[in-house]
């Protein structure tokens, strides 16, 4: 039996020209990205609600020292998606739980235009 691709079972060819967005649609298949976007973000929002001194807010807030910078671009860390999208005061925003769901979906698709 023969492997078929997602395209071959919908009748599309290579051809045709439809967008990914599309194809998803008719196959009712999530982004993945997205979705990975939407996990990092419900994480994010647990993470500034934390209560006690766990290495995870620690190393969230981590701030590198001012040694010599190694050549090439500025390493990118965890949370500067979040802060790109939010600002600095994103984990007082964070604080309430159901503030911070309710903003998600629109935040996520603002972010992943930035991204």
């Amino acid at each position: 039996m023969q492997n078929k691709s997602r395209m071959e079972l919908l009748g599309l060819k290579l051809t045709d020209k439809i967008s990914c967005k599309e194809i998803r649609n008719k196959t009712q298949v999530s982004d993945i990205a997205q979705y990975i976007a939407k996990q990092k973000w419900k994480w994010a929002g647990h993470v500034a609600r934390l209560q006690d001194n766990r290495w995870t807010l620690k190393v969230t807030e981590w701030q590198p020292r001012n040694d010599n910078r190694s050549r090439g671009r500025q390493a990118r860390r965890w949370r500067d998606d979040i802060v790109r999208t939010m600002g600095n005061t994103w984990t007082r925003e964070a604080k309430d739980k159901e503030e911070w769901r309710r903003g998600a979906e629109g935040l996520i698709l603002k972010w992943m235009d930035g991204a």
